[in-house]
């Protein structure tokens, strides 16, 4: 029986986990980030892998850092025969990389070398691309740039949103290991090495992102709107409020308006761009119920010809 180590922290974690529990791994240990504060009276909440892990019994490892040496001591008691990680969290040390003799093996949401780093989901729709997928590596001390050991792509819709897309490259990235864990513990894969000359980074996702610039195209700011939902949301000030845009479209077409002036058109509420119009499909004030554009504007008559932040 072959002795697994799972690390992983958020949702995206979870079908991993719960693929290798599917599949009878001997899951001696799951490692996960700390609890943290959550919620308007910020308590401690465990991650999602922290919860699936306990629902079975499993033995839970949270240490703040894995340079500390009693981290790794823990890791070692366990003496695993594998590590398998998605979206852990924390960069593994090479000490951690060297302890098992089966490898580490990673659960990415990109086709490799495209979009190594923190935030390839949101990466992916952003730059406008088609085509995703999910890919299982070995890890070595880069950031993502060990050897590629399988590969599936995902189309990416258009009405696809980080989340959305998140989710099914999470179902996804775990069904691609469970088919390629039992090939790679028989000695039947050669890790493919990546081009890195094709290579493409991203860093991670941090909350100013999701201000909307309203100089820029309507398509990239509908591409920002989908792929900061959930977080850190697409948004705008209005009035001295954070506006959230939920759901947007871009319409072609001269806007003949400032950047950021909102008018209404046809039944449409729009938005002027740098670049074409921008469609309100659904909004969020901060603290309230999310609406659809035209039925935020019923009842806020001073939003139309005001110009957003």
């Amino acid at each position: 029986m072959t002795r697994v180590i799972f690390m992983g922290t958020p949702d995206f974690s979870v079908p991993t986990l719960a693929a290798l529990l599917r599949d009878g791994y001997e899951l001696a240990a799951v490692v996960t980030q700390p609890d943290r504060p959550a919620g308007r009276g910020r308590r401690l909440e465990p991650s999602p892998v922290k919860a699936l892990a306990l629902q079975h019994g499993l033995p839970v490892l949270q240490p703040p850092s894995l340079k500390a040496p009693e981290a790794m001591a823990q890791l070692a008691e366990v003496q695993p025969d594998l590590i398998v990680v998605a979206a852990y969290g924390q960069i593994l040390r090479p000490a951690v990389l060297a302890l098992p003799p089966r490898g580490c093996i990673n659960v990415h949401a990109s086709l490799l070398p495209r979009w190594r780093g923190a935030a390839p989901v949101q990466a992916a729709i952003l730059a406008g691309d088609q085509v995703t997928g999910s890919t299982i590596m070995g890890m070595d001390p880069g950031m993502d740039t060990g050897p590629i050991l399988a590969q599936a792509a995902l189309a990416i819709g258009p009405h696809d949103t980080g989340g959305s897309l998140t989710a099914r490259l999470a179902q996804q990235g775990a069904e691609l290991l469970a088919a390629t864990l039992p090939r790679w513990l028989a000695g039947e894969i050669t890790p493919q090495p990546q081009d890195a000359s094709l290579a493409t980074a991203c860093r991670p996702l941090r909350k100013e992102q999701g201000q909307i610039d309203w100089t820029r195209p309507a398509g990239e700011i509908v591409r920002a709107v989908r792929a900061f939902n959930p977080w850190p949301a697409a948004s705008a000030t209005w009035q001295g409020q954070q506006l959230r845009l939920l759901r947007a479209a871009a319409l072609p077409g001269p806007a003949n308006e400032e950047p950021g002036r909102v008018t209404l058109d046809d039944g449409a509420l729009l938005v002027a761009a740098g670049e074409g119009w921008v469609r309100l499909e659904e909004v969020q004030l901060a603290g309230r119920a999310a609406l659809p554009g035209l039925e935020f504007v019923r009842g806020r008559r001073d939003f139309v010809g005001s110009r957003l932040g």
